[in-house]
């Protein structure tokens, strides 16, 4: 897949780095180590280079998303009714740092200037779901409904064989 993507730019051409790289961002979902060698290689660029063209921006991420991304809002309505407080809750609970993502791929953390619903401050998201004047108290609740259910164990009996 990474090939065809690679493949769609003219070989050699360096111009084209940041849609290279947006593109390979939007298949994976990050930028993977061994597509960014075939970009290199491609482009005639070295992966140094490449490295630094995706850590420069903001919009460029090395390491894979969790399922559930979390976003804390820390913009001024949000500051001043304590989102650091749940910033902290959400990094013990999930024992993350900001930009960090879970072992189990479950959640990455984020902080963002503003989600925009500075009238529900303090506010946290998750994927697409708004969480507006919450509390510390609530973080485990809320984090609840986006674990993953264990498989359920069927109390079923195996068929007996006849013969």
């Amino acid at each position: 897949m990474a090939n065809q993507t690679i493949a769609q730019y003219p070989k050699g051409d360096r111009s084209i780095l940041i849609p290279l790289l947006q593109d390979i961002q939007d298949e994976f979902g990050y930028l993977p180590e061994d597509v960014l060698m075939e970009a290199a290689a491609h482009i005639g660029m070295p992966l140094s280079s490449i490295y630094g063209v995706a850590t420069f921006y903001n919009q460029f991420r090395l390491t894979p998303l969790g399922k559930n991304i979390i976003r804390v809002c820390r913009g001024t309505a949000c500051h001043v009714k304590n989102s650091a407080n749940i910033l902290f809750g959400l990094e013990s609970a999930l024992n993350l740092k900001p930009g960090q993502t879970s072992r189990d791929k479950n959640f990455t953390l984020e902080v963002v200037s503003c989600i925009g619903a500075c009238s529900i401050a303090p506010v946290i998201c998750i994927n697409d779901d708004y969480y507006g004047r919450i509390t510390v108290k609530e973080i485990d609740k809320i984090l609840k409904k986006y674990q993953p259910t264990p498989a359920k164990a069927t109390n079923a009996k195996s068929p007996e064989v006849t013969k």
